[in-house]
């Protein structure tokens, strides 16, 4: 299922792949900064990032270089979150809505994940780029987006 939806990412991101109408009302439009994250010296900057990071402070604080057997968890991150954010957005929580689906939000939690745990609500309004809908919910992540978009570094299409 991973690889599956990685494989429709990937579409999009080529070009080779376009969404819907129906799933680009209000959504945030970032072609550059997908492209830049997207590239290859990109991402391999980021493990070089890690590596240095964990070399400094295994020689900084003069720890066991098996401290870099930690370094797998760090470039996974991304791929694994994703799969524990919808795993637990589909299993705990409340609903707000009846979707006919199982998915919940979990609030307070959600907000330590910046929004990502409104799996109702995203459900309920899937082109919506606020997740949080009632007056207890706050989507840190929407507020970032607000702040890209009045720096003109991406663009909310308004809903």
């Amino acid at each position: 299922m991973m690889m599956h939806t990685r494989n429709i990412y990937n579409g999009f991101v080529s070009g080779k792949l376009t969404a819907a109408s129906k799933f680009c009302n209000d959504l945030p439009i970032w072609t550059k900064l997908d492209q830049f994250g997207d590239h290859y010296l990109v991402r391999f900057g980021w493990a070089i990032l890690y590596t240095a990071s964990y070399l400094f402070i295994i020689n900084h604080f003069d720890l066991s270089y098996f401290w870099l057997l930690l370094l797998p968890i760090h470039y996974l991150m991304g791929p694994i979150q994703g799969a524990v954010v919808n795993w637990c957005g589909h299993k705990y929580g409340y609903q707000n809505y009846d979707n006919g689906d199982h998915s919940h939000n979990s609030e307070p939690w959600g907000i330590f994940l910046l929004g990502e745990l409104f799996q109702n609500n995203h459900h309920k309004y899937p082109t919506s780029a606020n997740f949080a809908k009632k007056w207890f919910e706050f989507d840190p992540s929407f507020q970032i987006l607000r702040l890209l978009d009045r720096l003109k570094i991406i663009h909310l299409i308004p809903a």
